[in-house]
């Protein structure tokens, strides 16, 4: 069965969505497809239709190819809960901590279980569309390598190299890649695309023939800047937002921006509603005054989190906020702050202790071994929704005899104050459902606008693929993954 992997001269070259959008567009033409990374690190993650959980990315590719999500779509996943260390996910389950002082040995026995799974997809699948990570010119990090030259050679797929030409410097970028890597790397590259172009293509037509001379590769097409690309979820980066003020009478909601924020993407529905004004909170700042809304995202080491949430006073910040009346949600890892304390007894998130949460639920948790992935649906505020709980806490107390929601097995899930104005759950896309963000902007004042978000993305999807049938020669790429 025939694949293609695409690697970047960089991070944040554009990979994911070049991908994702080559997934529907091959979709589109009838294709079976599957989405691939060998090796990925984000703390956004997504539970898989096997019980396992996989990066954002992939997640959103699988929406893209129109396929049920797999822990074959991303093998291994590490999620950052400290400066130097990680959670290892090996199909989709927890299999230990990594350090970075041992990463690099630690991985070269996953080589097979990647292959493995790769394998397994390739049988499903008229092609398998692969992602890599990082940049094949970081050659102090290919001996071991699995995400990228190491994956394609071993598994003998083809390499499509992607610049990005909006940060400049993107003809030394990509020729310098073939200048540094191993040349048996450099020949499993077979073309190039670059990213990220705006104005007239012909102003680049000199520059995009100086790469395939000095590189022998050939070029597979100039993709413009891709503005649907602003409606899909992100992954890698919070990209951090000055405050607006336009004095519209939008509603403020207001997010701090935690170091170990995760599944940020569940707030995405909210910065599509017209009627409010979503601002991310970077550190040194306050959290407005004028929020309506506080949300307290996911956490991969809520711990840590919450001591740093009140190294930064955003503690006296949210409580001052709820005196005034105002509302708070959290989320996951943000739910658990909202408690009177977080316990890990076992060192989940590094070495045994507990902290004292914020107090506006009377409620405590304990961290556990084993996590909880799994889909869910049920009722909240009167509105039908469906998710996902990704976690590794066990939260119980008063406030949780008041649960936020009731799932579809009758089992109550996460807490609210007796004010219906604090709110906690586990449940991760809550806010894809308009009903029910429909509900809680509600509780704020503001006339929710019922829109459909999964449209939304599926709609970005269509626009970002047929820019790309436009712009690339998917012939030519097709028929190179078939020749290999």
């Amino acid at each position: 069965m025939p694949a293609l992997m695409l690697q970047g001269t960089g991070s944040d070259v554009g990979k994911s969505v070049l991908v994702a959008g080559l997934c529907r567009a091959l979709a589109n033409r009838g294709l079976s497809v599957r989405p691939f990374k060998p090796q990925n690190m984000s703390n956004n993650a997504a539970v898989t239709i096997d019980g396992g959980e996989i990066g954002r990315a992939q997640a959103l590719q699988a929406v893209a190819a129109r396929t049920p999500l797999h822990s074959d779509m991303n093998p291994v996943l590490l999620k950052p809960q400290a400066d130097r260390t990680s959670q290892l996910i090996v199909h989709g389950k927890v299999r230990g901590t990594l350090g970075a002082a041992n990463f690099r040995e630690a991985r070269r026995p996953l080589l097979g279980e990647v292959l493995a799974s790769f394998e397994r997809l390739k049988a499903q699948s008229d092609i398998v569309v692969v992602e890599g990570a990082g940049s094949p010119a970081e050659i102090n990090l290919r001996a071991g390598d699995i995400a990228n030259m190491g994956f394609a050679r071993a598994a003998d797929v083809p390499v499509i190299l992607v610049g990005d030409i909006d940060r400049g410097g993107v003809i030394a970028s990509i020729v310098g890649t073939k200048a540094v890597i191993d040349p048996e790397d450099a020949a499993m590259i077979r073309g190039f695309i670059v990213n990220k172009f705006r104005g007239d293509p012909a102003l680049f037509a000199d520059g995009y023939a100086a790469i395939e001379a000095r590189t022998g590769w050939r070029g597979f097409g100039l993709v413009h800047w891709l503005p649907a690309a602003a409606r899909l979820p992100s992954e890698d980066a919070v990209i951090l937002e000055r405050r607006h003020l336009s004095g519209n009478g939008r509603k403020l909601i207001a997010c701090p921006i935690l170091p170990r924020i995760a599944n940020f993407d569940d707030l995405d529905p909210l910065r599509q509603e017209p009627g409010v004004e979503l601002v991310m909170v970077p550190p040194g700042q306050p959290i407005p005054a004028e929020a309506a809304l506080i949300v307290l995202p996911g956490s991969k080491a809520t711990i840590a989190d919450m001591a740093a949430l009140r190294q930064q006073g955003w503690d006296i910040d949210i409580l001052a906020h709820r005196r005034r009346g105002g509302a708070v949600l959290g989320l996951c890892g943000g739910y658990q702050m909202l408690g009177r304390r977080i316990a890990d007894p076992h060192g989940i998130e590094g070495k045994p202790g507990a902290i004292d949460g914020l107090g506006l639920l009377d409620v405590e948790t304990v961290l556990e071994p084993v996590k909880a992935l799994r889909e869910v649906a049920g009722e909240a505020l009167g509105a039908a929704f469906d998710g996902y709980e990704m976690h590794m806490g066990v939260t119980g107390g008063p406030d949780a005899a008041r649960p936020f929601a009731t799932l579809s097995d009758n089992r109550a899930e996460g807490a609210q104050d007796a004010a219906g104005l604090v709110l906690g759950s586990y449940v991760h896309g809550l806010l894809a459902a308009p009903g029910l963000r429909g509900a809680l902007l509600d509780r704020i004042g503001v006339a929710g606008s019922m829109h459909d978000h999964r449209a939304i993305v599926d709609a970005a999807l269509d626009e970002i693929a047929a820019t790309l049938e436009a712009q690339i020669d998917i012939d030519g790429l097709l028929d190179l993954a078939n020749r290999g």
